[in-house]
């Protein structure tokens, strides 16, 4: 194997597939990215964990065909601290042992044969009539926005997923722990012929999320696959095992409407909330809030450090209300509301608020209070 490559151009797709390189794995080679020479000048990047596998092309001078595996980590960094010029990659057949040279730098490397790569998880032949086309600015502004809240369990806990259901000409995308719920609907102009929901595990959209800018075209094919999820770009093939069974109905947990409302600048109650969460107890993270006569006051308290208290302007005129939240579950929410203002619709001290932006756009968290002691 032998191939010439921009070290600008290895080191993106490096970086693009090393997001699905296990992080415990039982098999060496899943550390590794397998590296593949095709035709027409083309080499191919796969890495994958068993559950996620991300796939990239690049154009490479190709001068000899062959494959082998490298670990990524080591491979990042001898890329990352090469010259900007042309690199050199070349493996002697049925050798381990691969040179990577630029200009005077030389690098030997050893890694894992390909033969050890478990082929089996990316070797799809995809199914064009499963297929459809969703716009890639209103799908990952949805992921962006609703799939925060997802829980941070196994892979195998549908908490842990984030839904996704296409229709036509609408995108809604939701994620609970259980303790907070985030949905968003977005516009979009699909190619689905008819109603799909999936079930994403939130690791393999949140990984989809960040690479997404290597992504050049308007747009994303997904296709589903029994329980299968392939998200495809012109370079890129993002595959993912779905999490299957029923999501809890969301949409039935959410209030229509809220007794009392405040309307709160976001800048300012995040930088209260960061402000006062220097005295939160690290154990509950608890930040209690009043809200009373166009005041809403934060405060925290540590027996063995202390208390913190900041008081902001906000419209508000029912009446008083203490109530308290884990102030983390406030701040994310409050960091991706694309708003000047935040309307939070209360009802009693342990009801699910709601938190809204103040423009138009449909975007809503749930968060459950937690009991004042």
């Amino acid at each position: 194997m032998k191939f010439i490559i921009g070290k600008e151009d290895l080191l993106n797709g490096i970086r693009i597939v090393e997001r699905a390189t296990s992080q415990k794995a039982v098999q060496p080679v899943l550390y590794n990215i397998l590296i593949e020479t095709l035709e027409n000048n083309q080499i191919r990047l796969t890495a994958t964990d068993l559950v996620l596998t991300v796939i990239t092309t690049l154009d490479a001078q190709v001068q000899e065909a062959g494959k082998i595996t490298l670990p990524a980590k080591k491979l990042n960094e001898i890329i990352s601290k090469l010259n900007n010029d042309l690199v050199t990659i070349e493996a002697e057949e049925g050798s381990s042992n691969v040179s990577i040279t630029c200009r005077k730098s030389k690098f030997d490397i050893i890694g894992i044969s390909a033969t050890e790569f478990p082929v089996d998880v990316f070797n799809y032949e995809i199914d064009e009539s499963k297929c459809f086309d969703v716009e890639l600015k209103p799908f990952l502004k949805g992921i962006r926005q609703a799939g925060f809240a997802a829980a941070s369990y196994e892979v195998s806990n549908l908490l842990s997923g984030i839904v996704c259901d296409f229709n036509s000409g609408i995108l809604e995308i939701a994620s609970t722990d259980g303790n907070r719920l985030a949905r968003v609907r977005e516009k979009i102009s699909s190619s689905v012929s008819e109603q799909t929901q999936l079930i994403i595990p939130s690791r393999t959209l949140n990984e989809f999320l960040k690479m997404s800018s290597f992504i050049d075209e308007e747009s994303v094919k997904i296709c589903k696959d029994k329980s299968t999820i392939i998200l495809k770009s012109e370079k890129i093939t993002t595959i993912s095992r779905l999490l299957e069974g029923q999501f809890p109905r969301y949409n039935q947990l959410i209030p229509t409407e809220s007794p009392k409302k405040a309307v709160v600048n976001v800048s300012q109650l995040i930088a209260a909330l960061e402000r006062v969460s220097v005295m939160v107890n690290d154990k509950t993270s608890i930040v209690k809030m009043h809200f009373a006569d166009n005041e809403l006051t934060l405060s925290a308290d540590t027996p063995e450090a202390g208390k913190s208290e900041d008081t902001i302007d906000i419209e508000y005129t029912s009446e008083e209300l203490m109530i308290a939240f884990n102030y983390r579950f406030v701040l994310e929410a409050l960091r991706i509301i694309e708003s000047e203002q935040v309307v939070i619709g209360l009802n009693a001290p342990l009801s699910a608020t709601v938190l809204k932006p103040g423009n138009d756009e449909d975007f809503i968290c749930l968060i459950m209070p937690v009991q004042i002691r």
